[in-house]
């Protein structure tokens, strides 16, 4: 796992080069925010949820992001076809269990598909995480009420058990990928003001995956990215609504030496 700045750019100059197809089933709330900054980094969004079409849509994908925030019994077999799609073509799968924990039915459902088909990255917050890892977990809709290093041990377990890489986000993002954990350490209070950017962050890890097959260094920079462009949107904004424009904008202008400039990250053993 690599993560710096020289890495991270490294991976935003080829996204922004081969402009890889993200395919999204994701929910309503969050599709337009997440094209827009799948868009603003260089990568080529498309949100397919048809049960009749995803399996053609991973058929030509990148990568798959599948994000739970909207459930409906056929958008759930629409993520079924479009993972087992994903895993024959070797493109990586992000799941976002968005609220599991919440209700039996999204930790469920998610469970069931983490088992079918195990993917490249897992991202939620540490009740999801916790959730999945079928810990008791404090949660209020899909916000977490435990903080990220509360969910390392469930994380780790969630790694052996799917081989993947589990990415917690919060204050400090922690990525725990093999044997090796980092700690992001940019991002600002205001970015949890602004509904979609946890289910962002999951696209963007589509994206850094899709040019980074170190999945594990892939999800770190993605988080980076996503703290550098928060802090940064953060000051020049008055509240959540000038946030969530500054930060798209940050996105698509991001250049190397602000990254060197602002990227905290802390590998740990």
């Amino acid at each position: 796992m690599i993560i710096s700045a020289e890495s991270v750019w490294k991976s935003i100059e080829a996204i922004r080069l081969n402009s890889p197809l993200i395919h999204n089933i994701t929910n309503y709330v969050v599709m337009n925010t997440t094209a827009n900054a799948l868009l603003a980094i260089g990568a080529s969004p498309v949100m397919a949820h048809a049960e009749e079409e995803v399996e053609e849509m991973a058929g030509i994908a990148q990568a798959l992001v599948i994000n739970i925030g909207t459930l409906s019994s056929r958008w759930v077999e629409s993520m079924f076809i479009a993972a087992r799609t994903a895993r024959k073509r070797d493109i990586p799968v992000i799941v976002d269990p968005v609220g599991a924990g919440a209700t039996r039915y999204r930790t469920e459902t998610v469970r069931r598909l983490l088992q079918a088909t195990p993917p490249a990255i897992i991202r939620g917050n540490a009740s999801e995480i916790m959730a999945l890892a079928l810990q008791d977990a404090s949660t209020k809709g899909v916000d977490s009420l435990a903080g990220s290093p509360a969910a390392v041990n469930a994380a780790r377990g969630l790694a052996a058990e799917f081989g993947g890489v589990v990415c917690i986000s919060g204050a400090v993002d922690i990525i725990i990928g093999g044997s090796k954990t980092v700690h992001i350490l940019n991002g600002h209070p205001l970015m949890s003001r602004v509904t979609g950017l946890g289910c962002t962050a999951t696209a963007l890890c589509g994206a850094f995956a899709a040019v980074e097959r170190d999945y594990a260094a892939a999800a770190a920079q993605a988080m980076a990215l996503m703290g550098i462009a928060g802090e940064i949107a953060a000051k020049r904004s008055s509240g959540p609504g000038s946030m969530q424009f500054h930060f798209l904008d940050i996105l698509y202008n991001m250049k190397e030496i602000t990254i060197e400039q602002y990227l905290k990250a802390e590998m740990l053993p």
